[in-house]
């Protein structure tokens, strides 16, 4: 898998909530740049796991949507 990119704004945002979560959940501050640098370390390590979860979930749409389409098929035969 390749590293996952932010776009600016996507960053920023996450950025910002890493700092919230740190000042409101655990009493600390946390500077600009130790939280780029865990949000970019939990990506790198957890990344794939959630990616890999999306294709599952993404999976399993397709093959309830393939099984319709095969009921419907089925039913549109003819008796011969």
């Amino acid at each position: 898998m390749k590293k996952i990119e932010y776009s600016p704004a996507q960053k920023a945002h996450f950025v910002s909530k890493i700092k919230t979560y740190f000042a409101e959940e655990l009493n600390d501050e946390i500077g600009q740049f130790d939280a780029e640098f865990l949000l970019d370390f939990f990506g790198d390590l957890i990344g794939s796991a959630y990616y890999n979860h999306g294709l599952q979930d993404a999976l399993g749409v397709i093959e309830s949507q393939t099984d319709r389409m095969k009921e419907t098929l089925f039913a549109m035969e003819e008796a011969v």
